[in-house]
């Protein structure tokens, strides 16, 4: 068996790997409903990458460049939103080429974020979204195997494992042990398989509850409606002990009610998060319950502006 040639580019990898995860716990003071219902949430656009998907991105390019599979090549994956962009980071701060497969009709503010990171752009039909995005991904790497190395984050252990190493472990020291309740959207569904897996090993009975849209014209960048959608690989439907949907009325009215309540101006899938969390609270007598807010209002201002003129 040959041992892979390590590649100097993972040093720059692990180094910014500092800067990633241990994100602020924040105590939601004035959405519990109840004095004996906690509700906390990582604030996870304050770290390097932007957003939650720092983490699996992350470590799906450490993985990568510690196999050897980005030796003379480029990565390529389907991502428009936040892993595209942390991939985009990363890899401009370690001089790793990356190539995106997203569909036309995605903002030209979006695009040009994209480029003047140095992202090789593929556009695809607007029809089959990232589902058609993903196919083409897939098929340049088989058609050129010697120029990309598809990582596709929906099968990429490496993403749920983010989160089972760091995330998890931090919601549990965080809380003092004391979580009783995991609320989290589901997407590529890595947050919520490997922070749910860790939880469930610290405690048995800690509950984890499932979030989804409650169709699949919604607007919550990254979440899927599994049902019409299908699961991706790495989900494992074992883990939920509950799920639930969260409607585009709900998301909305959180994302108002935190701004004037919390201070907190959140991206449309974190007010979600919260909608369904302060859901659940409403249910319980008292516990802990523990989500996460993927981003912040940032790459979203038409949506701020449209919900609060």
């Amino acid at each position: 068996m040959t041992t892979p040639i390590l590649d100097p580019r993972l040093n720059a990898i692990d180094e910014l790997r500092w800067h990633v995860g241990n994100t602020p716990l924040h105590p939601m003071l004035r959405l519990s409903p109840k004095p004996k219902v906690e509700i906390y949430a990582k604030l996870e656009w304050q770290q390097f990458g932007g957003s939650i998907k720092a983490r699996p991105a992350i470590s799906i390019l450490h993985n990568a460049l510690a196999s050897g599979a980005l030796q003379g090549k480029s990565l390529i994956d389907t991502s428009y939103g936040n892993t595209g962009l942390a991939y985009a980071i990363f890899s401009a701060a370690a001089g790793i080429p990356v190539t995106l497969c997203i569909p036309e009709n995605v903002s030209k503010e979006r695009m040009h974020i994209f480029k003047s990171l140095g992202v090789n752009l593929i556009l695809t039909s607007p029809i089959g979204q990232t589902d058609e995005s993903k196919c083409a991904a897939r098929d340049l790497a088989q058609r050129h195997p010697d120029k990309y190395h598809f990582v596709d984050q929906y099968s990429n252990d490496a993403n749920w494992m983010a989160h089972y190493n760091h995330t998890g472990v931090e919601l549990w020291e965080e809380t003092n042990r004391r979580v009783t309740h995991f609320v989290a959207g589901l997407g590529t569904t890595g947050t919520f398989v490997g922070t749910g897996r860790r939880l469930k090993e610290f405690n048995e009975n800690i509950q984890l509850v499932a979030l989804q849209p409650g169709t699949d014209l919604h607007g919550f960048e990254g979440w899927k409606h599994l049902e019409t959608s299908g699961a991706p690989k790495i989900f494992d439907a074992a883990i939920p002990d509950e799920t639930r949907l969260v409607e585009a009325e709900a998301s909305n009215a959180m994302l108002r009610r935190v701004a004037k309540e919390e201070g907190l101006l959140v991206s449309p899938s974190a007010a979600a998060n919260l909608a369904g969390a302060v859901q659940l609270a409403e249910e319980l007598e008292e516990g802990v319950i523990v989500t996460v807010l993927a981003d912040d209002a940032t790459k979203y201002k038409e949506v701020v502006q449209r919900l609060m003129p």
